[in-house]
Formats: C-alpha cells, structure tokens, sequence
C-alpha cells in the first residue's frame, strides 16, 4: 500500500452533488424503503415490548416496553445506517460503478466517500426520527428531554455508516457482508443494552460492552427518553465521534487502495 494512501481525507463542498444525487434515486422507492426500515425494528419493539414485557416486572425503574423503545431507536439507526453503507453502498461502488463515473467530473474519490457517509446516516436518521415517532404517539416518553434524542441519532447513523464503510471496502460480494452482520451487528445487538440492561451480563462481558458504540448510543438515548440526564454524555459523544472518524478515516485508506493502486 502507498504512502499517499495513509494521508488524511481532503474533502470540499463537491461531495454535496453526489448526496443530492443519491437523494434523487431514492426518492423514487422511498415509501417501500421507509417501510423496509420502519417495519422490522418496530415488530420487535412493539412485539417483544407488549407480549414479553407483559410476563417480565419493571425493568430498571421502568415497564419493559419503554426499556425496549429506546434500545429499539439505537437498534434501528445502527440497522439502516449499516445496510446503506454495505448493500447500497456496494452496489453503488461496485456493481453499477457509479462512482467510477462519478469520479470523471472534477471530483475526488474521498469526496465521493464522504457522501456516501452522510447519505447513509442521512437515511438512518428517518429510521430512527419513525421509531422515535412511534414512542411518542404511544406515550411512551412524554419529556422535553427527549427532544435531544433528534441530535444523537446522527452521530449513531456517522459511526456506523463509517465502520460499515471500512468492511464494504474490502468486499467482493454481497455475500461477503454476512461476516459482518455475524461477527458484528447481532453480538452489539445482544450485548450493548437493547434487549436487557447490560449489568446482567457477567463481568467480562460487561466490559467488553463497555468500549462498543451501540453500548453509548443507548446510554445517551435511555435517559433521554426517561426524561433524566445521561450519566457520562461528553464521553458517551466522544466515543461515537471516535467510532465514526475512525471508520471513515479506514475506509478511505481501503478505498484508495481498491481504486488507486
């Protein structure tokens, strides 16, 4: 690998055209998109939230559907943000060689990457703003606070729309993502505090919890929804923002690696 390739990304408002064309394909099949994304998490939350919740007592102060919603919101963002930066993501790099025909106007390829990264938190916010809306309606949260919850769910989509991004770069095929998906999506699901709080795990456990991203994504978002103020929220952001300039900053590099050399 070339030394250029490890230089940091240089970026410019050019990467505003290739959002805003991505923009303009997806509203064409934007209502059987929206449902895709809203569908699944809301199954889950609505499903385990009422049929589960109804054999399980208060769940850390709180019926166990509202513990689940704020989970749920975290569980949608990180979904979509990652299914972007993977499946549309490659399709769009890979298959139909978009941004090899994107690259011959006067733009960079980290400027295309950097799109692609913001189109793919920009699609997980609605993700996470329908599961949010939801909660609402059933008066599930009712505080101010919970307004907040609007800015955290960008720095969710960014970090994992980033670290989707360094895993896509290395792809071959759609199939190789089911590594991902194994490796990486369903143990953060299981441990980061969606579906039980995480002090039930045993104590290794919990801190290998303690250092993912979807682990301080719900320890913003909980609170936040319970009206009360996240315990650690400077670190909780930090350690989002580090997830996603980390991931991006390694997606580059792949990428100029995968085009360049």
């Amino acid at each position: 690998m070339k030394s250029g390739h490890f230089a940091l990304p240089a970026l410019s408002p050019r990467f505003i055209p290739v959002w805003r064309r991505n923009l303009l394909v997806w509203r064409k099949l934007a209502i059987p998109s929206i449902l895709g994304n809203f569908a699944d998490p809301l199954i889950y939350m609505l499903g385990l939230g009422y049929g589960l919740g109804a054999l399980l007592p208060e769940v850390g102060g709180v019926p166990y559907i509202s513990f689940l919603a704020a989970g749920t919101v975290c569980f949608s963002t990180m979904n979509s943000a990652t299914f972007e930066a993977l499946y549309s993501g490659f399709s769009r790099m890979h298959v139909q060689r978009t941004w090899e025909a994107i690259m011959n106007a006067p733009l960079t390829l980290d400027d295309v990457a950097f799109a692609e990264l913001l189109w793919a938190a920009s699609k997980s916010f609605l993700s996470g703003l329908a599961i949010l809306i939801v909660i609402w309606v059933l008066g599930l949260s009712s505080s101010f606070l919970s307004l907040w919850i609007l800015a955290v769910v960008p720095l969710i989509g960014l970090a994992f729309a980033a670290l989707a991004m360094a895993f896509m770069a290395l792809a071959r095929s759609y199939d190789f993502f089911m590594y991902y998906f194994t490796l990486v999506v369903t143990p953060m699901a299981m441990l980061c505090g969606v579906f039980f709080p995480i002090s039930q795990l045993p104590g290794p456990l919990q801190s290998f919890a303690s250092v993912l991203p979807l682990t301080h994504a719900t320890a913003l978002v909980r609170p936040l929804m319970m009206g009360e103020i996240p315990a650690a929220p400077v670190i909780n952001v930090l350690v989002l923002l580090a997830y996603a300039l980390a991931g991006f900053y390694a997606a580059v590099i792949l990428f100029r690696r995968r085009f360049l050399d």
